[in-house]
């Protein structure tokens, strides 16, 4: 059953002006240029994301080098990872103001920076400024652009080319594991990791295939959006009386900001057109004074906009459905995480050791995870199928499994329950998909920036707090029932929200009639 924005209280933002003449649909969304953007994000899940998977066999050589407890070690790779997602909101902020390209550019060079200085590493504490602070912080400004720039590209086949960038995860885990276990052998982790911090730096070149769509093309996007759903014709029809109580946001202030830049610019155009009869010396300080007003206008108008994201009036968290998100966001990550961690201690305790050094149940988990990304993806595209409904019922699934997991105690068990979390799992690349649907595209940056950085705490704080509650108990069983029911909570809130925002304008409409 089909379920539109307004059936599960989305916002339209930008997205409800519908133009009325026919608009050419622009080469590069959808096909052309979008692809190179899909890979360019690819390339970035397996030099990003594939790392930090294949952490633990630096973690191995950390623990033998530096004679550390491995709770002290761990937490290099934990903040390297919490990092990475929770930086997500600053980001925005360079996004807004510098863009894609130059983010994920700048991004590339701290990377591969951080990687390189962790290289000289005398002790556990200079890897946590050098390896989970700075690595960290260059990983997230490269992850956010690769996760948005997919998300401007496409408008038709969203979930399925978010899905195929998304599985760079699963192969760069492979791929990174094998050559951080090689070039440890070989050349030892100090030379491995300075190695990788030179392949790092093709995060640079990533990068520079980010090619900003212009705000033309961006609003040819939402246009053929608008025009594509016939069915939300009425809904759009009505998104203008709606716009304050829905806490949508309005972009009454960027006019005004606009307004305030063009009077800025126009008045050093003025300046310069004056003094073209001045001296050469002159007119090349004048052509300095306008790079340096067009330069304070970005920022400004980036800050603005990222500022009234956060903090407006009409900020994203006036919006309950984006809010009940991130609530789900807190408490989703780490029941993902949470296997791969304990999952090895589980086989140990139940005698499986044999059949999982045959094929690892964490390898199941991460094969079927690059199948469910892509198969997700392309049933979500799919006209009749609502992606808010495929999104819910891969999290019912997870969150099932994830309770369950702890009953099975064969190997046949426990391999049909991974299989399973591996699959449902592959909502993740749904996420940036239903945060474009609730807040647009020109927010997109800002929003998914406030969810990854929730994944990043849940990613940061689970993993412990599953330790801590094995000690207490002396079973992993409990850790995995709170994580369960705790993500269940997250699922509830996704569930009661949008029914709550769609009541309430009936019950307005109601009262004015009666009035």
């Amino acid at each position: 059953m089909y379920a539109s924005r307004e059936d599960i209280g989305y916002d339209f933002g930008e997205d409800s002006k519908v133009g009325s003449k026919p608009i050419k649909p622009n080469p590069n969304i959808d096909r052309g240029w979008a692809w190179m953007i899909v890979l360019s994000s690819f390339l970035v899940h397996i030099l990003i994301m594939g790392s930090q998977m294949a952490l633990g066999i630096l973690n191995m050589e950390w623990l033998e080098e530096f004679n550390q407890s491995r709770g002290l070690t761990a937490w290099v790779s934990s903040l390297s990872m919490g990092i990475t997602l929770i930086v997500g909101p600053f980001i925005g902020l360079f996004i807004s103001m510098c863009g894609c390209r130059t983010t994920a550019i700048f991004g590339g060079i701290l990377n591969a920076l951080g990687w390189i200085l962790s290289a000289y590493a005398s002790n556990v504490h200079y890897l946590f400024l050098t390896f989970g602070v700075t690595a960290g912080i260059g990983s997230g400004m490269v992850y956010l652009p690769a996760v948005v720039m997919v998300g401007q590209y496409f408008q038709k086949r969203r979930a399925l080319a978010q899905g195929l960038s998304t599985t760079g995860t699963g192969f760069g885990a492979f791929l990174m594991t094998a050559l951080l276990k090689y070039l440890c052998t070989e050349f030892g982790w100090r030379n491995a990791m300075f190695i990788q911090g030179a392949i790092s730096l093709n995060l640079c070149v990533c990068g520079a295939l980010m090619r900003p769509l212009s705000p033309k093309d961006l609003r040819e996007k939402n246009v053929v959006r608008s025009d594509s759903e016939e069915d939300r014709a009425k809904a759009l029809s009505h998104s203008t009386e709606t716009i304050k109580s829905n806490g949508v946001l309005s972009e009454e202030p960027d006019k005004k900001e606009e307004a305030a830049n063009e009077e800025v610019l126009g008045s050093v155009q003025h300046i310069e057109i004056g003094g073209k009869s001045g001296s050469g010396r002159s007119m090349y300080g004048l052509r300095i004074l306008k790079t340096v007003s067009q330069l304070t206008v970005t920022v400004r108008k980036g800050f603005a906009l990222w500022y009234s994201s956060y903090f407006g009036a009409a900020s994203l968290f006036t919006n309950r459905v984006f809010v009940a998100f991130i609530i789900w966001a807190l408490f989703a990550y780490s029941s993902f995480v949470i296997p791969f961690i304990h999952l090895p201690e589980i086989v140990k305790q139940y005698n499986l050791s044999r059949q999982d050094n045959v094929f690892p149940l964490t390898s199941i988990i991460a094969i079927v995870h690059i199948f469910g990304k892509v198969i997700l993806g392309i049933i979500s595209d799919l006209p009749c199928i609502s992606t808010w409904n495929v999104f819910l019922m891969a999290n019912f699934t997870l969150v099932t499994c994830i309770l369950t997991l702890p009953l099975m105690q064969t190997y046949v068990g426990l391999a049909v329950v991974c299989a399973l979390i591996g699959f449902s799992s592959g909502y993740f690349s749904l996420m940036p998909v239903v945060t474009e649907d609730l807040v647009g595209t020109k927010h997109l940056a800002n929003a998914y920036g406030i969810i990854i950085c929730a994944n990043g705490i849940s990613a940061l704080f689970g993993p412990p707090f599953a330790g801590w509650i094995y000690d207490i108990t002396q079973k992993y069983d409990f850790s995995f029932y709170i994580a369960g029911l705790l993500y269940m909570v997250g699922i509830i809130f996704l569930l009661i929200q949008p029914c709550i925002q769609k009541k309430q304008p009936r019950e307005k409409s109601t009262e004015e009639a009666q009035a």
